[in-house]
């Protein structure tokens, strides 16, 4: 596990979606229901209620637990804590617990005489809690201890106080042997089975390296608006306010803080002078190379980051839509182009029906961000490990087919096609573009040479971790011009 953390640690305010994100799994049905609201389980009014970090983190587990993405409970659950310190708190407990659950898992099996049943996964989430924050912050062990018997008391479970009591004096009486004896790769590395096995059999040279960069907290990066001003010239107006900052070495729109802050506070944030993107996903506007003039579109646009960068990058694009089937989403698009003072044509549709319109015309440029199963960007989101399921992955290739063939359609003669996902899995990248090929006459690979990432049978994978960047996928793929 990561070095130890503290309980006042500084918070992050995450600006719109992270870079990655909106690919998790659809909701499943709860097998635990929800304790009412209301008078505590004694019945008496004032009753001792848990600290209000704790008693959130396990509220955001329990709807994560029901399908519900970090990202959203972030917004709604966390960030409105009144006390810096407890969204600080309810943070760490939160993103902790899900990038470590199955490790978590392990050492609760081995201190409990049996495993609890399935409609009492509240009290193992409660213990998962519990444990975290006892091996991982510097709270009191009395204080945590205290507030999981608490925590269960809410849950009208008084049946458990007792139990979690003794598991976690138990844990801090023997914490040192439990913690030699673990062993295992679902135990070391920390991921659910299905998910550990589909890595190592994809990756059999870098599974180790990959899984545990999946479970490394990910840095803060910045992109640097190039219309409003150079990455040199940001960084030294940065370190003039006491911030200090890497520049990537081959992205070079991208800064990466080396200290959380808050963002809204930067030079220029709200003007647009720079955004939050990671270093990764910054790649897709330097591999798409446009020319004054052509028409962009951009599949899958939400929350904007890419559609901004294109914009940013190449000034002198003749027109740029913007196209994204969720309207909530779409609206974060044009509130990032708003604040970056930038303009594109937004249209609310499904990517796969993007040629059915009469006008929608030829584009010399695309972009695809394509909806995936978000394995690479695990380490920014780590209830992936517990949303995603082994079964996503088929109906996810389809929906990638449908719309890279409908983007086909509409892409001019002559042009290009960028294809991006933030996977790491074979079956969403290289397998899905080898597909494409296969049936696809006027379509050939044009991917430039670099220097980074893995070189794949097509196109090139970035794995998560490299220059502290998230793991993405790209292709580049050109259509045949019309011989006259």
């Amino acid at each position: 596990m990561p070095a130890r953390c503290s309980a006042r640690c500084s918070v992050v305010t995450r600006v719109g979606e992270p870079t990655g994100s909106g690919r998790s799994a659809g909701p499943k049905k709860s097998a635990r229901g929800t304790p009412s609201r209301g008078k505590s389980a004694k019945g008496k009014a004032g009753a001792k209620k848990a600290g209000m970090a704790r008693s959130t983190a396990l509220q955001v587990l329990l709807q994560v637990e029901d399908g519900v993405s970090l990202s959203a409970l972030q917004t709604t659950r966390i960030n409105p804590l009144d006390d810096s310190r407890d969204r600080a708190l309810c943070q760490e407990l939160a993103y902790g617990v899900l990038r470590w659950r199955w490790k978590l898992d392990v050492l609760i099996a081995a201190l409990l005489k049996k495993a609890l049943k399935k409609k009492d996964s509240d009290i193992q989430w409660v213990l998962r809690l519990a444990l975290y924050e006892l091996l991982e912050c510097r709270s009191p062990d009395y204080a945590v201890i205290n507030d999981a018997v608490l925590l269960v008391r809410q849950r009208r479970k008084n049946w458990a106080t007792g139990l979690v009591n003794a598991v976690l004096r138990h844990f801090l009486r023997e914490k040192e042997s439990l913690l030699l004896q673990l062993d295992g790769d679902e135990a070391i590395y920390s991921h659910p089975p299905w998910l550990l096995e589909k890595i190592r059999a994809d990756w059999p040279q870098h599974w180790r390296q990959l899984l545990q960069a999946n479970n490394q907290r990910p840095p803060l990066w910045l992109r640097v608006n190039a219309r409003q001003s150079s990455r040199e010239d940001y960084a030294a107006e940065l370190a003039q306010a006491g911030h200090e900052t890497q520049p990537h070495p081959y992205v070079e729109s991208a800064l990466m803080l080396t200290q959380s802050t808050d963002v809204q506070g930067l030079p220029g944030f709200a003007r647009g002078r720079v955004s939050v993107q990671d270093a990764g996903a910054q790649l897709a506007a330097w591999l798409l190379p446009v020319q004054p003039g052509q028409r962009v579109l951009d599949l899958c646009a939400a929350p904007g980051g890419k559609t901004c960068h294109l914009l940013e990058r190449y000034p002198q694009i003749r027109q740029l839509l913007a196209v994204e089937k969720d309207p909530a989403r779409m609206a974060r698009v044009k509130e990032n182009l708003a604040r970056l003072q930038l303009e594109a044509e937004c249209r609310v549709m499904d990517a796969r029906d993007i040629a059915t319109p009469d006008n929608i015309g030829r584009f010399e440029a695309i972009l695809i961000d394509a909806p995936c199963s978000a394995s690479g960007v695990i380490r920014r989101h780590p209830d992936i490990k517990t949303l995603r399921r082994e079964q996503d992955i088929a109906p996810l290739c389809d929906l990638q087919a449908r719309i890279l063939s409908a983007a086909w359609q509409v892409l001019a003669p002559g042009g290009q096609l960028l294809y991006v996902t933030c996977s790491v899995f074979h079956q969403e990248n290289q397998q899905q573009i080898t597909r494409f090929l296969e049936k696809t006459a006027d379509a050939s690979v044009n991917m430039p040479t670099v220097d980074w990432g893995v070189s794949c049978s097509v196109g090139r994978q970035l794995l998560p971790g490299e220059e502290h960047a998230d793991g993405f996928y790209f292709c580049l793929l050109q259509k045949a011009a019309i011989q006259s």
